[in-house]
């Protein structure tokens, strides 16, 4: 197994990026998927073709080879080192013909022997990481589409890539950013829709009002530029590009600033029906959250956080479904999508599948958008429920929170996010990791707090109920919050969990259940499920679990180290079947940690990699233990108690998204040894440390507000010392 040099050094290797157009053909018939395999992937079931392995998006193979009777004696196969910045990897490998295809940060892609793990080539899309701002949640990316000898990947600074799939060699890259003065990245896997290939962006929760969300489609051979469709309106007086924001512009209040550019990009979850050559995908949040800035009107703010169905030869809108009108809650409705058959009514109905992230399950008919079904499938306290005639969420006085701050149920994390549902085909139940977490939503300008804005809530806050929350000490940043004896008083559960829940979506209940977190929101992954009667899924603490897909008994749990995000997947080569996932932890919960401080995730260095299993495998190797890293004695503090005070709102405001003081993925700023205090302001203001992932603020802040947060931090580090030294009896 070829394994990088040093993570850094590779990174700094990285050269000034070119806008290639090229076409050449490629190489060989690597990568040989086209229409015709796609819709037999049943008859290949040793192939996992896209990120669902179908075209249908279902993350269930029909695999047996490992089923519940033998899954007992699954270890460990191969690995192979990603090489990447220790960051989140949230991508599922496909298979093709014997080979692994993925991505990993920043949008580097990996060709590997799936029998050995061994290297075949690795493509660096020289991400423009120098001028990049950071999306809202980590560097990572969700995976590629491999078509007709052709890997095609979007790199985070928003660039669609084709690739070779034999050679690894570029063949073309076409920029799909339409404004990079905004704060726009790309972190979703792109989408092969008929003729195009088709990607979204993110961006909707940054800067003070958010990016213009739209998709776009690029043909698959040349890469020219085919359509758009944006999701929300320009700004009032602009030009409509096209006729469907006529009716996106009837749903916004009129009078507003245009420094409010709405929201509503495509970040994930693309779902492509080839019969109806329509092409699917959901919206993110109306950006900002606190939609009285925009206007005093209730409008629904079209097309955020919503479902969208476009022809793909001509980006033309075939039918939409709102899921969270007027979204104040970062409702994003960008979770993936399940095609499928399902008895509806006495009649079979082509539908479209989405655990939504607002904790509503939606069964819609794929060719006209008909709501046919939505029912929680975990508790929420902002509706009672969705009026099938209208199809619009009946709302709550709990959930609105602009008069006072309110616990809303579910969170912003929602019920369930990008980690991909299951639906297996052989059950006929969809396997969901659920986030079942509330947060206290307060508006910040109003309720009497020092802290004003927040970078990626904008004036609002979201702060999860943790065991960490007192009331008390939050209120002089925040103003004053219920006490967590009131928050817990609505509900006998605990309140932070994570589940693995068996769903009926066509009797719209729960079947089994099992409770996986171990008290923080946002470590467990994705799900797969098999035609051995299997469910596979990784843990924050390290481990892949797998249960009986019918009664959810555990069938298996295998330590990694690793925390894993990704979903699993399976393929066969030889006859011998094996089972993948992608670990390395990041994304939404950077600032997080690894993993809860009882794992055995957290014992390790935060190693990204692929592992594979196969029957009568071994033990999974460890990753290098991880070393606590003790405080230096820090710089003099010169700074007087205003700068220091004021340092401290500006890094609540700019820096608290990636940065903690504690355990996180992201330095801890207090431990930077002598060397980095001194560059501290080439850090923040130019990005001296960017091939790592620590963007430039010079757009944002003065060298004066840079010396104030130096000085917090300088503060918290002699606490921290301090600490050290005492309890060394020193």
């Amino acid at each position: 197994m070829k394994k990088p040099s040093n993570t850094l050094t590779f990174m700094l290797c990285i050269g000034a990026f070119g806008w290639l157009t090229a076409t050449a053909a490629p190489a060989s018939s690597a990568g040989n998927v086209d229409a015709a395999r796609l819709r037999g992937a049943a008859a290949e079931p040793g192939n996992w073709f896209t990120g669902g392995r179908d075209k249908d998006g279902t993350y269930y193979s029909p695999l047996k080879k490992i089923n519940a009777a033998n899954v007992s004696s699954l270890g460990f196969a191969w690995q192979y080192d990603l090489g990447n910045p220790r960051r989140g990897q949230e991508a599922t490998p496909l298979v093709v013909d014997g080979v692994m295809y993925t991505s990993g940060t920043w949008g580097y892609v990996y060709a590997v022997d799936a029998v050995t793990g061994h290297e075949l080539w690795r493509y660096d899309p020289k991400a423009a990481y120098q001028a990049a701002r950071n999306p809202c949640c980590d560097m990572v990316n969700r995976g590629v589409a491999v078509w007709q000898g052709r890997v095609y990947v979007a790199s985070v600074d928003g660039r669609l890539h084709a690739i070779d799939a034999k050679s690894g060699r570029r063949l073309w890259v076409k920029d799909t950013i339409v404004d990079h003065k905004q704060f726009y990245s790309s972190t979703g896997a792109p989408i092969v829709a008929g003729k195009v290939v088709v990607i979204g962006n993110s961006g909707s929760d940054m800067g003070k009002g958010g990016v213009r969300g739209y998709v776009s489609a690029y043909d698959l051979r040349t890469g020219a530029f085919r359509w758009r469709f944006y999701t929300v309106p320009p700004a009032p007086g602009k030009r409509l590009e096209h006729p469907e924001l006529v009716l996106a512009d009837n749903t916004w209040d009129a009078g507003r600033a245009p420094d409010f550019r709405g929201g509503g990009t495509a970040w994930d979850g693309f779902a492509y029906d080839p019969d109806l050559d329509i092409v699917y995908f959901g919206t993110a949040n109306a950006a900002p959250y606190d939609l009285r800035q925009v206007g005093p009107a209730r409008f629904d703010a079209l097309f955020t956080a919503s479902i969208v169905a476009l022809h793909a030869g001509s980006g033309r809108l075939a039918w939409h479904y709102q899921t969270t009108p007027h979204d104040q809650w970062d409702y994003d409705a960008v979770q993936k999508m399940v095609l499928a058959e399902l008895p509806i009514g006495g009649r079979p109905r082509q539908v479209l599948m989405q655990a939504s992230k607002n904790g509503f399950y939606y069964v819609l008919d794929r060719r006209t958008g008909e709501l046919l079904s939505a029912q929680n499938y975990t508790y929420v306290n902002w509706a009672t429920g969705v009026d099938l005639k209208t199809g619009r969420p009946i709302t709550t006085s709990a959930g609105d929170w602009s008069m006072a701050p309110k616990n809303v149920y579910p969170s912003w994390a929602g019920g369930h996010t990008w980690m991909p549902m299951s639906y297996s085909l052989g059950t006929g139940l969809v396997y969901i990791p659920v986030i079942d977490v509330p947060n206290v939503w307060v508006d910040m300008v109003h309720n009497g707090g020092t802290v004003k804005y927040l970078d990626g809530f904008f004036t609002v806050n979201a702060i999860m109920p943790d065991d960490t929350y007192v009331a008390a000490d939050l209120k002089r940043l925040y103003g004053p919050l219920p006490e967590l004896s009131t928050i817990q008083a609505e509900r006998k559960e605990k309140l932070v969990r994570e589940l693995i829940r068996a769903w009926d979506p066509i009797a719209q209940k729960v079947v089994w259940e099992h409770e996986t977190s171990s008290g923080m929101r946002g470590y467990d992954g994705g799900v797969m499920s098999t035609a051995g009667n299997l469910v596979f899924q990784g843990r924050g603490s390290g481990e892949l679990w797998v249960y009986a897909a019918d009664t959810g008994a555990v069938l298996k749990v295998i330590t990694t180290g690793s925390h894993i995000m990704a979903a699993p997947m399976t393929y066969t080569v030889n006859d011998e079947q094996y089972v993948a996932v992608q670990v390395g932890y990041g994304g939404a919960a950077i600032t997080v940690g690894p993993a809860p401080a009882s794992s055995a995730a957290s014992r390790y260095e935060n190693v990204n990699r692929i592992i594979a299993f196969k029957l009568g495998g071994g033990t999974v190797p460890a990753p290098p233990a991880l070393q606590p890293q003790p405080f230096e004695r820090p710089p003099v503090q010169t700074a007087d108690a205003a700068h220091v005070s004021h340092g401290e709102m500006l890094f609540i405001q700019e820096c608290s998204r990636c940065h903690v003081f504690g355990v996180s993925i992201t330095p801890d700023l207090r431990k930077l040894n002598a060397g980095f205090q001194a560059m501290f302001k080439e850090i923040v203001l130019h990005g001296a440390v960017a091939p790592t992932g620590m963007e430039r603020f010079d757009d944002i802040l003065s060298e004066q507000d840079v010396d104030d947060i130096h000085a917090y931090v300088i503060d918290e580090t002699w606490k921290g010392y301090r600490e050290q030294e005492a309890a060394a009896g020193r």
